[in-house]
């Protein structure tokens, strides 16, 4: 209502349709007018809609990528809306970049790709979350099974007995023909038929307007479904081949079926016998393992740690910061982030311990090097006593009772927390002496009320690097000393 336009962008003529219809329908009432741009459209409209949206002619214009084209311009841009983000490759979003100079966005997903979830939990982006379903939802119920044929065809079978309709994803657009005979010839009863991304826009539409009408049972189509369309009588979704797909891709397509208050299922096969690697292994756990509304965020954090961050500058949307490690890559982002926005960032001082007791992990307790390598992240990245304890639950839960070299490795990490609020720099033992080096700039003890209340106990040396030498009373103990010590 500010003279401003706004863009709203789809990736799918699909989709743009059923949005370009909702706004209509939803803004008759207003003097605001709302223009659709895709391939649909002749060369002669396309020409027209670019014309009057360059004059201002248009308020609000709905497309496809044919947005980004270089052709297309607007008179005095406000609002650019991405919906279903996670659709639009790298490349997109560096021209989409060139739009929102001055411009505010809206991302919508289901499911964030790693790269665009991690700069929301770095400070980048914003991000806000949607946990609540709409009424009378029903999560879908997902079985991921080796392909057969006899499970597909009682599949097929029940959803029809109750007069609903089926989603078939078959994404080989070569032999899609030959899979929907093969479904006929499963369920003979069935109205069948198919549809992909190569088809013209004419005969798209057409089946997708008789599947919304419900003359089609089964729709054997391509990942063309993935993007957002709302058909509330189709919940059964099959899908064949489903390690070939993405994590994301298996949320959203998923998310086609359960959209009424009927009990929904999703078939997720793989080829009989077929070896999976690894990787598409964690993606069907994964889409196995969330079930429940408001899964994509989970589904995303899982795809981050399967994937990768990515680089936020330029085209790589996966793969993690060799060079520097992860937690300090972000780390640094932070204190980059936190500089431009002004915010004033505290030095992390880096606490030495050498002390003579044994703190690690054994393999006797943690077999899995993954599992381990986690459990110490952590404990690291814990920068408080409620941290470490909360930390110490969750092991005694996972992996049960802790020997001594993990309580050990604890009761240092609440050390090194103190000497960081202290300003010692580093703790070392030399036989019953403990030698604490600080910085005078940051040290936060009374040295004259230390030396009163330990007598000879407490040393004193200011030299270049001072130092505090603390002779223990019980080497037996000697982190709990420590402890007592620099809490006291």
């Amino acid at each position: 209502m500010d003279q401003k336009q706004v863009c709203y962008l789809v990736p799918t003529t699909i989709l743009a349709n059923q949005q370009y219809e909702a706004f209509k329908e939803r803004m008759k009432n207003y003097p605001i007018r709302i223009e659709l741009l895709n391939r649909f459209r002749t060369k002669k409209e396309q020409e027209e809609i670019i014309s009057k949206l360059k004059l201002g002619e248009i308020d609000i214009i709905i497309g496809t990528h044919r947005l980004l084209s270089k052709d297309v311009g607007f008179k005095d841009l406000g609002f650019l809306i991405v919906d279903e983000e996670h659709r639009f490759g790298v490349k997109d979003k560096e021209k989409i970049k060139k739009l929102k100079t001055s411009v505010d966005v809206l991302s919508m997903t289901a499911t964030p790709i790693p790269r665009t979830l991690h700069m929301s939990i770095v400070g980048i982006r914003d991000m806000s979350c949607l946990y609540e379903p709409p009424q009378n939802r029903i999560p879908v119920q997902t079985y991921v099974l080796e392909y057969d044929k006899e499970v597909i065809k009682e599949a097929i079978t029940r959803e029809l007995e109750r007069k609903g309709q089926v989603f078939y994803l078959y994404n080989k657009t070569e032999t899609i023909e030959r899979k929907a005979s093969e479904i006929l010839q499963l369920v003979p009863e069935a109205k069948v038929a198919f549809a992909h991304g190569k088809m013209s826009g004419k005969e798209l539409e057409d089946i997708m307007l008789d599947f919304v009408n419900k003359k089609i049972d089964v729709l054997v189509c391509t990942t063309i479904l993935e993007s957002g369309i709302d058909i509330p009588n189709a919940n059964t979704i099959i899908v064949e081949d489903s390690d070939r797909l993405g994590l994301a891709q298996l949320y959203q397509i998923r998310g086609r079926v359960g959209r009424s208050d009927k009990q929904a299922y999703a078939y997720i096969t793989y080829k009989k016998d077929k070896l999976i690697n690894e990787v598409a292994e964690k993606r069907l756990k994964a889409i196995k393992e969330f079930t429940e509304f408001g899964s994509g965020f989970k589904i995303a954090m899982r795809d981050l740690e399967i994937r990768g961050a990515g680089s936020l500058i330029g085209e790589l949307q996966h793969g993690h910061m060799d060079q520097v490690g992860y937690d300090t890559y972000c780390k640094l982002l932070d204190e980059v982030i936190k500089e431009m926005k002004g915010i004033e960032v505290e030095e992390d001082i880096d606490v030495t311990i050498d002390i003579n007791v044994s703190s690690y992990i054994p393999d006797n307790y943690i077999e899995n090097k993954t599992q381990k390598i986690e459990v110490y992240q952590n404990i690291a990245l814990c920068s408080n006593d409620n941290d470490l304890q909360n930390v110490q639950e969750d092991i005694i839960d996972r992996y049960g009772k802790m020997p001594i070299e993990v309580l050990n490795l604890l009761e240092i990490a609440k050390i090194k927390n103190e000497c960081k609020i202290l300003g010692i720099t580093k703790v070392t033992q030399r036989q019953n002496n403990i030698i604490f080096n600080f910085n005078p700039e940051n040290f936060a003890i009374d040295i004259d009320k230390l030396i009163k209340k330990y007598n000879n106990r407490v040393r004193f040396s200011p030299a270049r690097e001072p130092y505090i030498t603390y002779k223990l009373e019980k080497p037996e103990d000697v982190l709990n000393e420590i402890l007592n010590f620099l809490k006291n």
